[in-house]
């Protein structure tokens, strides 16, 4: 069966010596490998195609196996990402991060489709990469099956007073529950908010998001602790990010030691 479906690029690898193995996140069909036979070859139409980040519309064949990529028409490049190394670098940890936490043909991911986009769209047009991998982090979280507790307090359920994040708890403590976690980092209530808004708004309706360095190696740290701790995924890009702006442990120590 043949469709038609707008799609971005995650990745690509040599399958032979003139056809590649190209992996795309779909906005029907969720996540899906397709062959792209002659894709290696410079001279083949689907080369540009199947470079990492780009937009497309993708006439696929699905069935039994794997699908096959028969053509591809451009929507978007790209072209910021490409040519940035500190662009490239976040769109790259960014399409792995939602390779790894997705399974191909899962209607229930469909959805990532316009977080993906809004994400890439937002780097390209060269808004704050930090930033933006922040709101895509958050949001992922319960596509890998965690569900922080951001909306009140993750042991009594107040929602007044002060707030520390538990690692332990994955979600907010109040201050007459913080000391079941002795852990647990304090958090002000312009953090309290930008997780919130990090965790539920798309990207599309932020517009133009200025953030302190600060603010934003504070929040990756709390953000990538749960995913070591809870998710367990391992993104080889994360390091090289990591070299890029190297993130320091929160008070000087992990912050669930």
């Amino acid at each position: 069966m043949f469709h038609t479906w707008e799609g971005i690029v995650l990745k690509s690898f040599p399958y032979s010596e003139t056809h590649k193995i190209v992996t795309i996140f779909t906005t029907e069909a969720g996540k899906l490998a397709a062959m792209a036979r002659g894709a290696s070859k410079p001279s083949s139409k689907l080369a540009a195609m199947t470079q990492p980040f780009v937009k497309g519309q993708f006439l696929l064949r699905t069935g039994r196996g794997m699908a096959t990529l028969h053509q591809a028409e451009m929507i978007d490049s790209q072209r910021h990402i490409r040519s940035d190394l500190t662009a490239m670098a976040y769109a790259s940890y960014l399409v792995e991060l939602i390779d790894k936490l997705t399974e191909e043909y899962d209607e229930r991911t469909k959805g990532v489709y316009t977080l993906l986009n809004d994400a890439l769209h937002a780097l390209n047009e060269g808004e704050s990469p930090g930033a933006i991998t922040l709101f895509v982090e958050w949001q992922m979280l319960p596509v890998a099956g965690i569900q922080p507790q951001i909306h009140c307090c993750a042991s009594c359920g107040s929602t007044e007073g002060a707030f520390s994040f538990s690692f332990q708890q994955i979600g907010f403590l109040c201050e007459q529950c913080v000391s079941i976690d002795p852990h647990a980092y304090p958090l002000h209530p312009g953090l309290l908010r930008l997780i919130r808004t990090m965790s539920l708004v798309p990207i599309h309706e932020i517009g133009t998001l200025h953030l302190k360095q600060e603010t934003i190696q504070l929040l990756q740290r709390i953000v990538r602790t749960i995913y070591d701790e809870q998710v367990g995924v391992w993104i080889k890009s994360r390091k090289f990010l990591e070299q890029l702006d190297t993130l320091p442990p929160l008070s000087g120590q992990s912050p669930h030691k």
